[in-house]
């Protein structure tokens, strides 16, 4: 069986071309797709422990860990100590943080443009069924149950 019979794989395909895509829009802003992820998340979720921004993705302490350094060296994040408990620590967005979230929502619209300009009055049916895929995957935009936890509007 050829490759290209398998349904899947044309998603699979699409989904490398426009995180390439994704990562070119990002670059000058010096953040790669997942940690773009993770300061957005973070926006909606204010200060937050690593451990609960790990399991938010899914992740181990120890990737998210890595990512979150990143993040802290460059300024977008800051560590202290969670009052509530002295052995975690709490990440949170620093000004410098919140105002890359303007490039990195630019870009995110760039790329849904090329989507838009590539699929064109299909497009909408697109995003929808994405939404749907993600949904019916037990996927969830990252940092929502946390708001929706609360009884705060997401």
């Amino acid at each position: 069986m050829q490759v290209d019979q398998i349904d899947f794989h044309g998603l699979l395909h699409s989904a490398n071309l426009v995180e390439t895509e994704l990562r070119k829009k990002l670059a000058p802003l010096g953040v790669q797709p997942r940690q773009a992820l993770v300061l957005e998340a973070m926006s909606r979720m204010g200060p937050v422990s690593q451990v609960e921004l790990a399991a938010t993705f899914g992740v181990t302490a120890a990737s998210m860990s890595t990512m979150t350094e990143r993040l802290l060296a460059a300024g977008y994040l800051t560590r202290s100590v969670d009052p509530a408990s002295r052995r975690s620590n709490i990440l949170e967005l620093t000004d410098s943080g919140r105002a890359l979230l303007n490039g990195i929502v630019i870009a995110w619209s760039e790329v849904d443009a090329v989507i838009k300009a590539v699929l064109g009055d299909d497009a909408p049916a697109f995003f929808t069924l994405a939404r749907q895929l993600r949904n019916g995957l037990g996927g969830k935009i990252p940092g929502t149950d946390r708001h929706a936890a609360s009884g705060e509007e997401v």
